[in-house]
């Protein structure tokens, strides 16, 4: 049997829906995940993937394309030449996967299913309604087993990625924590000046830390980093990146997709969530974490990009301490240990 799997959104969202997709290639000979380029770099890390094809809908992101009538045609031709015998559509809970479906209906799929609370007509074979409040992972689990694909004996249904490695520099450094200050959009961040304050904290209590970020946030892990951290700004990759968070004891990050990544190699992750999406639906999945910022904030389920609220009252009650606590918290090292050792010594 030939599997088709799509997730269309970002890198997180692609991550989230790893343990669906493994529970899919389980039971099929051969399986395609269909997802937007921002998904793809997750997409090639994901056990169970045999295929990637990424085509940018322009019906989901952040800044979606202009509807082409050639693209749209050359995907379902594409799809069409080796047509799935089953296909899942996975979406978030405020989305549609009615378009996903009419495409891959046309491109002669025979088994179809998604969670809709729209009438599907002929689109659909498995018209699911998701359970309330249920975590993204949950969700997507759930939709398979409906589909007839169940998490196979042994698998945890975590998050997983293809096994990465720690970079040399840093395996002498046991105990590191991460801090990835960057975030998608401006409402899901902290700031530079309360990271710089954690990262000056952190180390102050004995941690060595590494700040991470991507080709464009070189300027914002300098800040952060200020001279007293590893700054690998700009230096990571994706499967990188994973190694890096796969070595760190902990890691303090926003609610982006380096989160779901840390929980997808099994690092513990002290999120800085501003709820602009529900925590309940999108936390740190499968891994010890501990959750920092204000849930119930006026901007609260409001999936605002930019915060709408002066001040950013989510998150900038945070305090450095609040974070060192958390990473004490999940590290286990007693409060104030490596600041009592050094005044001593």
């Amino acid at each position: 049997m030939r599997a088709l799997v799509v997730r269309l959104d970002s890198f997180g969202d692609v991550l989230l829906a790893g343990p669906a997709v493994r529970a899919v290639a389980a039971r099929a000979e051969h399986t395609t995940l269909l997802c937007g380029p921002l998904g793809a770099p997750a997409a090639r890390m994901l056990p169970g993937v045999d295929e990637v094809v990424v085509w940018d809908a322009p019906w989901v992101g952040f800044d979606p394309p202009d509807v082409d009538r050639a693209g749209v045609l050359d995907l379902v031709d594409r799809l069409a030449a080796e047509p799935a015998d089953a296909g899942l559509v996975l979406t978030s809970f405020h989305q549609s996967p009615l378009p996903a479906a009419l495409l891959l209906r046309m491109a002669g799929v025979r088994q179809l299913a998604a969670d809709c609370e729209d009438y599907p007509g002929a689109l659909l074979d498995v018209r699911h309604r998701r359970a309330p409040h249920r975590h993204e992972v949950r969700a997507a689990l759930d939709l398979a087993q409906a589909a007839g694909f169940p998490l196979p004996e042994g698998d945890d249904g975590r998050l997983a990625v293809h096994p990465v490695t720690v970079p040399v520099e840093l395996t002498g450094e046991p105990g590191y924590v991460v801090v990835h200050p960057g975030a998608a959009v401006p409402a899901r961040q902290w700031g530079r000046e309360r990271c710089a304050a954690a990262v000056r904290l952190l180390v102050r209590s004995g941690y060595r830390v590494v700040v991470t970020g991507g080709r464009g946030e070189r300027e914002l892990t300098a800040a952060v980093s200020r001279g007293l951290a590893v700054d690998l700004g700009g230096c990571t990759g994706p499967a990188e990146l994973a190694g890096v968070l796969a070595g760190a004891a902990a890691v303090v990050v926003g609610n982006t997709g380096p989160a779901h990544l840390a929980a997808a190699v099994g690092t513990p992750v002290v999120s800085l969530f501003a709820p602009v999406v529900p925590a309940e639906r999108w936390a740190p999945y499968g891994v010890p974490h501990v959750l920092l910022g204000d849930e119930r904030a006026p901007c609260a389920d409001s999936r605002a990009r930019v915060c709408p609220v002066a001040g950013h009252p989510c998150l900038s009650g945070v305090r450095a301490e609040d974070v060192l606590a958390a990473v004490e918290k999940l590290t286990g090292r007693p409060p104030g240990l490596e600041s009592d050792l050094e005044r001593t010594s």
